[in-house]
């Protein structure tokens, strides 16, 4: 059924009443409400799938914090969204985030970091997830030393936008990554250079290639050349 003709759902978020059609996110009705709920992996063109548990928020009756992202709404529902189990959770999130993943360019997260008072070495002794950038086309760099495995670049290669399925899941446990079949370059792959990984990353994992090639230190003169030539090569 349809969101817009589904019948209305009444609950209590935060103390205050909010009404929406059946089927509505927590998330949602929050920002109905001008509540903010912080989220890293949902992106409102992308499906969600409550990878980073950040936006969870607690919900009366219920065992487990619930992810507002996916969360739907339930008649007479009453939802917390800034409790201290709540704060505890995210800022705890954070903390790991920060222990092993390069956040230098992820601003948002590091706002959050901020918002929540989160300690960055909190877990001294965690691994690090380190991989060697990967420069294999003229279009994008892959640095996954900063990707936090949100899933939206394979989630807009696949279903939700491109069609492509240049990408996916590689891996399990701490060792999950994100690469292409078989390992194979990127040229090699499905991928149409579309940009929209690019567009839709939200660490500076996925960068334009030309925008890395300036903080390397290169001209606009020898960017031009480098990736003109690069172009070339790969049309041979």
């Amino acid at each position: 059924m349809d969101n817009q003709t589904a019948d209305p759902i009444t609950l209590t978020l935060d103390g205050r009443s909010v009404t929406v059609p059946a089927g509505t996110t927590l998330l949602k009705a929050a920002q109905q409400l001008g509540e903010h709920i912080p989220t890293i992996c949902y992106h409102d063109h992308c499906t969600a799938n409550a990878l980073c548990r950040i936006c969870v928020v607690e919900v009366e009756g219920a065992r487990v914090l619930a992810p507002a992202c996916v969360a739907q709404v339930s008649d007479g529902m009453v939802v917390r969204t800034r409790t201290e189990r709540v704060e505890r959770s995210r800022r705890t999130i954070l903390e790991m985030l920060a222990s092993t993943v390069d956040l230098s360019e992820a601003p948002e997260i590091q706002q959050f970091i901020g918002d929540y008072r989160a300690e960055r070495g909190r877990f001294p002794e965690a691994g690090r997830r380190e991989h060697p950038l990967l420069d294999d086309n003229p279009m994008y760099v892959r640095d996954y030393a900063k990707c936090i495995l949100c899933w939206r670049c394979v989630q807009v290669c696949a279903d939700d936008a491109q069609f492509t399925f240049a990408i996916n899941f590689e891996g399990r446990g701490f060792e999950t990554g994100i690469g292409t079949f078989f390992d194979r370059p990127m040229p090699e792959t499905t991928c149409v250079f579309c940009g929209q990984c690019v567009g839709v990353c939200p660490t500076g994992a996925l960068k334009p290639k030309r925008e890395w090639l300036l903080q390397e230190g290169k001209t606009p003169d020898e960017i031009m050349e480098m990736t003109r030539a690069e172009r070339r090569r790969r049309r041979r």
